[in-house]
Parts: C-alpha cells; sequence; structure tokens
C-alpha cells in the first residue's frame, strides 16, 4: 500500500490543524494505521493509531485530549485532527501501515510508510 500524507503548514500555538493520509489499493480496512512524528535531533515517536474499523484508538500521553485519529474507509483515508497545538508539537508527521494490532505504539513493526508532513507550531 502506498501512503500520502498532506496537511502540514504553519500556525499559532493553540490553534488546530488535520492532517489526512490518503491509501492507494482495495485493502485499506484491514490495516491498523497510525501516526508518528519527528522533531529536529530527536527519534521518531508514535502519537496515534487506529484499529482496522476504527473502534480502538490509542494515543500517546503527550496528546491525548487534544489530538483525535478517525479514518474513512470508504475513503481509504486517515485523519490527525490537532487542536490545542503547542511549539513542542512541531515535527515531521508521518503515517504509517500495519498488519497487526500487537505493539502498535512501536515504529519497527509498521510496514509502510508515508512521506511526511512538516507541522511547524509557532510561539
Amino acid at each position: 500500500v502506498q501512503l500520502q500524507a498532506s496537511g502540514g503548514g504553519l500556525v499559532q500555538a493553540g490553534g488546530s490543524l488535520r492532517l489526512s493520509c490518503a491509501a492507494s489499493g482495495r485493502t485499506f480496512s484491514s490495516y491498523v494505521m497510525g501516526w508518528f512524528r519527528q522533531a529536529p535531533g530527536k527519534e521518531r515517536e508514535f502519537v496515534a493509531a487506529i484499529s482496522w474499523s476504527g473502534g480502538t484508538t490509542y494515543y500517546a500521553d503527550s496528546v491525548k485530549g487534544r489530538f483525535t485519529a478517525p479514518r474513512d474507509n470508504a475513503k481509504n483515508t486517515v485523519y490527525l485532527q490537532m487542536n490545542s497545538l503547542k511549539p513542542e508539537d512541531t515535527a515531521v508527521y508521518y503515517c504509517a501501515a500495519r498488519k497487526t494490532i500487537v505493539e502498535v505504539t512501536t515504529a519497527p513493526g509498521y510496514d509502510y510508510w508515508g512521506q511526511g508532513t512538516q507541522v511547524t507550531v509557532s510561539s
């Protein structure tokens, strides 16, 4: 599956952005989808994940209550709705896909990755 992330940009602290990740192919609903981010000089970190049907979601503690990650299987798209953004949310955001729901917070378990989209939050 090929993933294309979009929607990044520059936003002031307290603002909102919605990232999209469009997937190719007809098997999108068979993948667990995840979002990760990587800030300059830091390791890639888990942000959110959502199960195949969207019934279960996982979030990093740092984004709980601010971010949501819904998916639309009819549109082969997963989203990352980011509210109350903080300067520390500045990073390149990546979407990723995997078949299993075990250890969804770890990057190595994902089979496919999008190209990343830059999010910059100014103070």
